[in-house]
């Protein structure tokens, strides 16, 4: 329980943890910087930011195949 709440006191902003997912999301973070994030994002952010990025991921799809479709 411990290292829980020192993980999600961890110091990086919710705009850094935003940035972190959306390159996590492309696939193309390097190793360094991979390895800064998981030692200063707060966890909670990352799974906040995560579902925010999947719902705005599956938002675009669904208008990108609305357009379409009326086409």
């Amino acid at each position: 329980m411990d290292e829980l709440k020192k993980a999600s006191g961890r110091k990086a902003s919710f705009g850094a943890t935003m940035k972190a997912v959306f390159w996590s999301f492309f696939g193309i973070r390097k190793r360094r910087d991979y390895e800064h994030d998981s030692a200063n994002l707060n966890p909670v952010h990352v799974i906040i930011a995560g579902l925010i990025g999947a719902a705005l991921f599956i938002g675009t799809l669904i208008m990108l195949v609305r357009f379409a479709v009326s086409q």
